[in-house]
């Protein structure tokens, strides 16, 4: 049995969620951190204690703190698009420095920074990895921006403050309790009600997000101080996913591929609408420049210092339908 308090940021959340019942199924007394108009679904049959507070609010963030040994900040704004993308980068920034000063005063022992391969370069015709970390300003897009941006604070504040952070770099988690859902659980829940008729190929890594969860457990045990290690899973065609979807639900897969530069135009048109109906739009410019590589990931770094390993792509897709269906989010 783990001793102390076990603080745990985004558990309303998808990845959040994962991360903390693998925690309490671990023996960690767990506390999670939530926002006062955080989506409740997730919290339900919640394995700790839950307490409130704006991750902004550097204050609020340190008095829930008080007694951690053990801290996993995995809360992100993780939205693709926003009226004013800037607003993405703040609230990542302004959440990761918030959780990581009150890490320090709380004098836990480890911390776990949940990052993103967003904030890697995509690889020359192979899968990238954690050799190959990206400027501010080579990311594509508000939200990969944000995660390069705090993904660097962290790393600054291991070297000049003794902040015992681990960074991992989840790629494409899918599977339970993705409630919002996020864009890829989009992609799976559009595609499986036969509301995908066309898609633009592209590739992307699927890892289930209890093999995720279990990796942050693992960085926090054996990780390297101020280290990065991709949490991935399985490189795959976004056609190739879209089949084995279908093929689970029983519908014919889409068969027709787009090239990317015609469909500028109606993400313009999207993103416009989208400022009208104040709702994500389904297909945005950065999505489409995002498109144009294949987001391939090497979990090697992982598998060889932490003991990472990761299922088949395909059951973390059963498992994702599986909850959306019963969640009433496919028919």
């Amino acid at each position: 049995m783990a001793q102390g308090i076990t603080i745990v940021t985004g558990v309303a959340g998808f990845l959040g969620s994962a991360v903390a019942r693998e925690l309490a199924a671990a023996g960690h007394n767990v506390r999670g951190i939530v926002r006062a108009s955080s989506v409740t679904g997730n919290l339900a049959d919640f394995p700790g204690d839950i307490t409130t507070a704006d991750l902004r609010d550097e204050d609020a963030v340190r008095a829930a703190m008080v007694g951690a040994t053990q801290v996993y900040h995995v809360a992100a704004d993780y939205r693709i698009w926003a009226p004013d993308p800037q607003e993405i980068v703040a609230n990542n920034l302004a959440m990761t420095r918030a959780v990581m000063r009150g890490a320090l005063a709380a004098g836990a022992g480890r911390v776990v920074y949940t990052s993103s391969v967003a904030t890697l370069l995509p690889g020359h015709g192979e899968p990238s990895d954690e050799t190959r970390p990206a400027t501010p300003e080579q990311a594509v897009g508000a939200y990969k921006r944000s995660k390069v941006v705090a993904e660097r604070l962290v790393e600054q504040m291991v070297a000049s403050e003794g902040l015992p952070a681990v960074i991992v770099n989840p790629s494409t988690p899918i599977g339970p309790r993705d409630i919002k859902p996020t864009p890829t659980g989009r992609i799976l829940v559009e595609c499986a009600q036969g509301k995908m008729p066309a898609y633009v190929e592209s590739g992307l890594n699927l890892v289930h997000v209890q093999d995720v969860a279990r990796g942050h457990l693992l960085a926090a045990e054996r990780g390297v101080v101020g280290r990065r290690y991709v949490l991935g899973g399985q490189d795959v065609r976004l056609g190739e996913m879209l089949a084995e979807i279908c093929a689970q639900v029983g519908r014919k897969p889409p068969t027709v591929r787009l090239p990317v530069a015609p469909l500028f135009p109606l993400a313009v048109g999207a993103e416009l609408w989208a400022r009208v109906t104040g709702q994500e739009p389904f297909l945005t410019c950065d999505a489409l420049r995002m498109a144009r590589h294949h987001m391939y990931y090497s979990s090697a770094r992982a598998q060889a210092e932490l003991g990472y390993t990761a299922r088949p792509w395909q059951e973390a897709v059963r498992d994702a339908l599986g909850w959306f269906r019963g969640a009433g989010m496919i028919a």
